[in-house]
């Protein structure tokens, strides 16, 4: 199955976990789901949705970290978008029972976008289990 994102900036981070339970209510088993991101300039990542701010945070510690124009190689002009997607990975394995994605109270899930704005792509793969 595939979810398809659009982002509006070049950083930002897309709240997906709408999506991801939706994927997961019409798959209607138990056991685990994978999120994965094909893309080399952006990334996903599991953690706080109640507030914010903490996504803003976890982008300006990113660009603090790994400025985009910090003299790189890399000729496209978005090395720190690669940088930035090792950082916070590809792929994220969350547990699944019922079709209802079984998240922490304050958890999401996001695609984080360091090269935007894009047209992405999220493939999700289901796990059955017990």
């Amino acid at each position: 199955m595939e979810i398809q994102v659009v982002s509006q900036k070049r950083c930002e981070a897309v709240d997906v976990t709408r999506n991801v339970q939706q994927a997961c209510r019409q798959w209607g088993g138990s056991g685990a789901v994978l999120v994965y991101c094909p893309h080399t300039t952006c990334g996903v990542g599991l953690n706080e949705k109640f507030d914010a701010t903490v996504a803003g945070d976890i982008l300006a510690w990113l660009e603090r970290q790994v400025p985009q124009g910090a003299g790189y190689a890399h000729a496209e002009g978005n090395a720190d978008a690669h940088i930035k997607t090792l950082l916070t990975g590809s792929q994220v394995l969350l547990p699944v029972r019922q079709g209802n994605l079984l998240l922490g109270r304050w958890q999401g899930l996001f695609l984080f976008e360091f090269d935007g704005p894009r047209h992405r792509t999220l493939w999700v793969s289901f796990l059955p289990g017990e």
